[in-house]
């Protein structure tokens, strides 16, 4: 008998095909549906079915531009283009027709929250009194105009401390993010700040003025003015009415004014699909809300369906066991048990240990074990509350030559020669974008802070105009080099000059000038030929700075350590890193009182739920081994180097007696200072008469 061939959506279990084909279907019209809530478990298959939802609608005759798909990554908007693209191919071809090669072109509103945020304002400029040709400031330019601001109002020079730049740009960001009050941002996130309150006021004032003045936006600005637009009925039915379906990925994640902008497109809920998992919300501290997820259903009349996928593809039964009872005893919460497709007869193990240094013997101990019988490094990942908790454990892996990769470390967009070159062509793109022309006028050869204030000044009397650049009178000896820079900032900023090439250009007058400023300058002019050729993947300037700023490569040579050349090692990960990601084997340090819950967290219930969530998303990164380590005493720090002043580790709150039933529970001894000396047949004494007859 021959065998069937399967459709792409006959592999689906049957709640991922509830989802993915909710609604009523009406070939080549489209697909009639109402709020969706997709309630993914760890490891049930999210990213699958929701590309699957987005391809049902397109074989049902949505139209893809009608489509916006809302990601928190450029790389999960990609993933997703990619795999509907697939699924529509497959299933054109089963029907014996050829395949739609056009949905990925077509698909041209999936995207990040802030690069749509930010194509949207374009288009809607003059609606908002917006300039169109706005630049976006990444986060470290906006903490330096800041700064800027700050000393401009004397709040450098006061005679106590005064928040430095990035937490008053935190602040700031927190305070737009969660529409909370100033004065309960504060308290709530940065008591320390209480007294600050009315000159933060007056920072934050001045910034926004800044910003407007040199038409330019920061990074929260793409939403909170996304939002505002949204509060005006007339603007928000003109941009709902370009969608027929809202899509929306990692919904625990989105903020409340980024709830605020998906409700706002669609009141009445209708096209709307959010997919997410509140056991897994656990970036309050980037003002992401729990409630927008947990509230979702009752938002809208009559309530949003609800689908909850718990078929997990991960994880062991036996590891879900047990993430399922940490999770049993929460509070609020859409409540979901795990179900996996594979046993195994090994239990997760809590492993008590004497200490961090015990601990970290342990792993290695585990891992080398492995090693031998044939199992990869790259298997192998140790998950951590915060990025400190490492310290033992990474000396204790180099004595043990154990390679590893800790996750982490500077990006692409912040090391100084990529900045050095973005703003070349940040400040052409946008004239008055004084924090980039200030960067680009220090760069050249004899100019210092106080040249480079008055050129911008001089630039500002000349109503910005290009070519007056080149009329300010330049230090004596570099005159042929400012005048070289001049023509070129002329040339970018002409807007006959074609975009092709343009990054080519500041690479030819850059590359003198990075030899000179910094070191391994061979090294670094290998980024900005990368940026080169990412330059060329754009169709502007301005689309090209935007994207780049808004999800930036990861990749950097400024002050890299030297690269590993071994072939394999292991994954060490603070557990915010590592959500989305799963290992064979996987080792959680340090779960006590203290550290998980972590001690910041005591006395605010919201707040420990979220640490419950956090050590289940380590306990779900595991497909095979768990290993719950929890050290009983910890190093008091401020001690001398060689003290042994410490404290004992309470058991975590979170282990409970359900819990703890469903681990298997060992003790592990450190090998330090164990007893080797044995008894003999020796003479005896009775120490007990003779301690008597002292008094």
């Amino acid at each position: 008998m021959m065998k069937v061939k399967a459709n792409a959506f006959d592999l689906l279990n049957p709640g991922q095909r509830r989802a993915a084909t909710f609604g009523t279907a009406e070939p080549d019209k489209g697909v009639s549906a109402g709020p969706l809530l997709i309630l993914a478990g760890a490891g049930t298959g999210k990213t699958n079915t929701l590309a699957h939802r987005t391809a049902h609608l397109v074989l049902n005759g949505t139209d893809p531009s009608r489509i916006l798909m809302l990601t928190f990554t450029r790389r999960a908007a990609q993933e997703m283009i990619k795999r509907t693209q697939g699924i529509v191919a497959e299933v054109m071809s089963d029907r014996g027709k050829a395949g739609d090669r056009s949905v990925i072109s077509r698909l041209i509103w999936a995207g990040t929250f802030h690069s749509v945020g930010g194509r949207i304002l374009r288009l809607y400029a003059k609606h908002l009194g917006l300039d169109p040709n706005f630049t976006v400031l990444d986060r470290a330019d906006a903490a330096d105009l800041m700064d800027v601001i700050r000393h401009e109002l004397g709040f450098s020079g006061k005679e106590k401390r005064f928040p430095r730049k990035d937490t008053c740009l935190a602040i700031y960001s927190y305070r737009v993010n969660t529409r909370l009050a100033l004065k309960q941002t504060i308290e709530e996130q940065f008591p320390w700040c209480r007294e600050w309150e009315g000159d933060l006021t007056r920072l934050y004032r001045e910034y926004v003025a800044r910003k407007q003045k040199n038409r330019v936006l920061d990074y929260d600005d793409l939403l909170l003015y996304w939002h505002v637009m949204m509060q005006t009925p007339a603007l928000a039915q003109s941009l709902a009415k370009n969608f027929d379906h809202v899509l929306v990925d990692e919904y625990q994640d989105t903020s409340t004014l980024q709830g605020d902008i998906v409700h706002a497109l669609k009141p009445d809920g209708k096209g709307v699909t959010v997919v997410g998992d509140d056991a897994q919300a656990i970036y309050s501290f980037r003002a992401a809300a729990v409630e927008n997820i947990l509230g979702f259903a009752e938002r809208f009349k009559p309530k949003a369906e609800i689908v909850v996928l718990a078929q997990n593809y991960r994880s062991t039964q036996q590891i879900l066991d047990s993430a399922n009872a940490l999770m049993s005893e929460g509070a609020r919460q859409h409540r979901k048990t795990l179900l996996g497709t594979r046993q195994s007869p090994q239990k997760p193990l809590y492993v008590a240990l004497d200490d961090v240094q015990a601990q970290a013997e342990y792993i290695t101990s585990k891992i080398l074990q492995t090693r031998e019988i044939g199992g990869s490094l790259k298997r192998h990942a140790i998950l951590f509350r915060s990025s400190h908790h490492s310290d033992v454990l990474e000396v204790e892996l180099s004595k043990k030559n154990i390679p590893f990769v800790k996750y982490g470390g500077l990006k692409f967009l912040e090391a100084a020669h990529v900045k050095d070159v973005m703003s070349v062509l940040r400040w052409a793109d946008n004239p008055r974008n004084s924090v980039a022309g200030f960067r680009v006028l220090k760069l050249q050869p004899g100019f210092g802070p106080a040249s480079a204030k008055e050129a911008l000044e001089h630039f500002e009397t000349k109503g910005f105009e290009a070519k007056s650049l080149a009329e300010f009178d330049a230090p004596q000896g570099v005159k042929m080099e400012w005048k070289r820079f001049c023509a070129l900032f002329e040339k970018l900023a002409d807007p006959a000059t074609p975009w092709p090439g343009q990054t080519g250009l500041v690479k030819d007058w850059y590359k003198p000038q990075l030899e000179r400023l910094y070191d391994s300058g061979w090294t670094r002019m290998g980024d900005i030929e990368q940026l080169e050729q990412l330059s060329a993947q754009h169709p502007s300037r301005e689309r090209f700075l935007t994207e780049l700023t808004l999800d930036p490569p990861l990749a950097t040579g400024d002050q890299s350590a030297g690269a590993s050349k071994d072939e394999d090692y292991v994954i060490l990960s603070t557990i915010h890193s590592a959500k989305g990601q799963e290992w064979d084997h996987v080792y959680v340090l340090n779960v006590s009182d203290g550290n998980f819950p972590s001690e910041f967290s005591a006395g605010k219930p919201e707040m420990l739920e979220e640490e419950r969530r956090l050590l289940y998303v380590a306990m779900t990164r595991a497909r095979n081994e768990l290993h719950l380590c929890a050290p009983l005493k910890f190093a008091v720090t401020q001690q001398a180097k060689n003290g042994d002043a410490h404290v004992y580790g309470a058991k975590s709150r979170f282990m409970t007696d359900k819990v703890m039933n469903s681990l298997e529970k060992i003790s592990v001894r450190t090998t330090v200072g164990v007893e080797n000396l044995k008894a003999t047949d020796a003479a005896t004494v009775d120490v007990v008469a003779q301690m008597k007859e002292m008094w």
